[in-house]
């Protein structure tokens, strides 16, 4: 019988990771965000009525955004949830190791921090296509669509998009980088964590969302009731793009 007591959804952006911290969300199983994410701190600590910021009294900073990410995380329940990106782990290292003090490996710290933690690596094997949903997203300013075509995350009136090869192309490399460095990262940690392909989130959301409840040691049935809360935006033009993209690799 499973005893974790939190999970790390561990990715690169457009990867699925949205969809299941939504659906985890839902299902009463925590609250997984991006709380480590240093551009959002002052998001978050706003929010949660944190005072002070990060080089500035700094312990007491994080002590007080630690516990107020913990209620979050958790949102009444028992288990508390974390989405973590590769180039957040630097930060989540360095505050962990500032209210733990010493240089522990960093799962030790995550140990410590959360308790028993259940790890789960969302990967997108199809790089081109990640690179393009990620540039068009950066470019227009719209990051996510709800099931009814609302917009989740990002701005209402779109920005202009524009196809540049330059930047899908570093947009591959980054992706590709990060993912190999989570593996590699699992690897040298000796962690073991719960491997979830795009290709299946994408298809059957509820029965990836089964399959990380049981792990956890949750009903996996809840996942048969829940609604998929996004809505996949590749089109036409991500079809263009990738398909010009390629052409002009064989030139």
């Amino acid at each position: 019988m499973a005893n974790y007591s939190s999970y790390i959804i561990c990715g690169t952006p457009r990867s699925g990771s949205t969809l299941l911290c939504e659906m985890l969300a839902a299902s009463g199983t925590g609250k997984p965000n991006s709380y480590f994410r240093a551009e959002d701190f002052g998001y978050w600590a706003e929010r949660w009525g944190v005072t002070g910021q990060v080089g500035v009294d700094s312990l007491k900073f994080e002590q007080n955004y630690f516990e107020a990410m913990l209620r979050e995380g958790r949102n009444g329940s028992d288990i508390f949830g974390l989405r973590l990106m590769w180039n957040s782990v630097d930060e989540a290292t360095r505050c962990l190791q500032q209210l733990q003090g010493g240089r522990a490996d960093f799962h030790i710290q995550v140990q410590k921090a959360f308790g028993p933690t259940l790890f789960i690596h969302l990967s997108r094997a199809d790089k081109l296509a990640q690179a393009i949903s990620l540039v068009r997203a950066r470019q227009s300013g719209l990051w996510h669509i709800k099931a009814d075509g609302s917009v989740m995350e990002g701005d209402e009136c779109e920005r202009p998009i524009e196809y540049d090869r330059t930047v899908i192309a570093n947009a591959v490399a980054q992706l590709e980088e990060d993912d190999a460095a989570w593996t590699a990262f699992f690897c040298s940690q000796a962690i073991e964590p719960v491997l979830i392909a795009y290709s299946e989130i994408s298809k059957n959301p509820q029965a990836v969302l089964a399959k990380v409840l049981e792990r956890l040691g949750k009903d996996p049935k809840i996942a048969g009731s829940m609604q998929t809360p996004t809505r996949k935006m590749s089109d036409a033009t991500s079809t263009e793009w990738y398909e010009r993209y390629l052409a002009e690799s064989i030139l």
